[in-house]
């Protein structure tokens, strides 16, 4: 979570909501939960306070609402945060083998070496990091990355957002309204429960799929498509997210995506027009049993990809 001075009302709901989050998932998905915290700000001298505040992985909801509680959404310098950073302390949190695993990044602000525009830091993280080899590392190690960006700030950079997010098989959010940070969050984390148990039941025809697609030479949008149409046989319900306005940019799939690291990202970056967009104020995340849709079909592809 970005601990800098703009996002005061997000820390908040997080803090409000976290123990009423924990149970509605243990209550619907039967699941055991543990949670982690990474804080982020900046690096000096941007931010004197801390780059990172690492809270490794509990299963207390106490302990967890007592972090929450002891953030501060203050400091912070230039436009660009600690995202990379971040992205590196989750990676390194003592995960369990077996477990779904979730990271749900907020922010607010693009990682340095994105956009040299008020960038103290153009050439990137100072310590090193590299947030789409990070986000490519994630994805290895089976950690689904949801980005939940606070619109209208991060809208110039939400094409960033969503590059990070696809590669591990995630979702972008764009986030509107702290309040309803408590339903993202639920509805993300029950939707990831469910491809992780589809794909578990059914490995080995998904990895069957994925190399004949190979063996064809097709592209990652037919192979998609032949993975949902193998879903779509076995009439296979899911749980979905309503998240129409987080559909990965045609932008960020086929050409960022692609990107080696964020040097090279840099270099054929251009920020999103902002634009007023009708009907923000009526979006929602509720949670959906539907047939399987293409966009998770997309997703079960990129996780199984990115996980040989």
């Amino acid at each position: 979570m970005d601990c800098t001075g703009s996002m005061a009302t997000y820390i908040e709901s997080a803090k409000n909501n976290i123990r009423a989050i924990v149970e509605e998932i243990v209550r619907s998905e039967k699941s055991d939960i543990r949670l982690a915290l990474v804080e982020y700000r900046d690096h000096p001298p941007q931010d004197t306070t801390f780059v990172t505040r690492v809270h490794n992985f509990t299963n207390s909801v106490n302990e967890m609402k007592s972090w929450l509680d002891e953030c501060r959404a203050e400091g912070g310098g230039d436009a660009p945060e600690a995202v990379a950073d971040a992205l590196h302390d989750v990676l390194n949190l003592s995960w369990r083998q077996e477990a779904t695993r979730i990271c749900i990044l907020i922010s607010d602000a693009p990682p340095h070496g994105l956009d040299p525009n008020g960038d103290n830091f153009p050439k990137g993280c100072p310590a090193g990091y590299d947030p789409l080899r990070l986000a490519r590392d994630m994805a290895e190690h089976r950690i689904t990355l949801y980005a939940i960006g606070v619109e209208p700030p991060i809208v110039r950079y939400r094409d960033f957002f969503m590059t990070i997010a696809y590669i591990t098989g995630g979702q972008y959010v764009p986030m509107i309204n702290a309040q309803l940070l408590a339903q993202v969050i639920i509805g993300g984390v029950r939707e990831e429960i469910t491809l992780e148990r589809l794909m578990q039941n059914a490995e080995v025809d998904i990895a069957r799929e994925i190399q004949r697609a190979e063996e064809d030479g097709v592209d990652d949008r037919e192979t998609a498509t032949r993975i949902n149409r193998y879903f779509a046989s076995r009439k296979t319900r899911t749980k979905q997210m309503r998240n129409k306005a987080g559909t990965t940019s045609k932008t960020a799939e086929e050409c960022y995506a692609k990107c080696a690291d964020m040097s090279e990202m840099a270099s054929k970056f251009e920020t999103v027009e902002v634009k007023e967009e009708e009907n923000k104020e009526e979006m929602n995340y509720e949670l959906d049993e539907e047939d399987m849709s293409f966009e998770q079909a997309k997703r079960i592809v990129q996780k199984a990809k990115g996980r040989k």
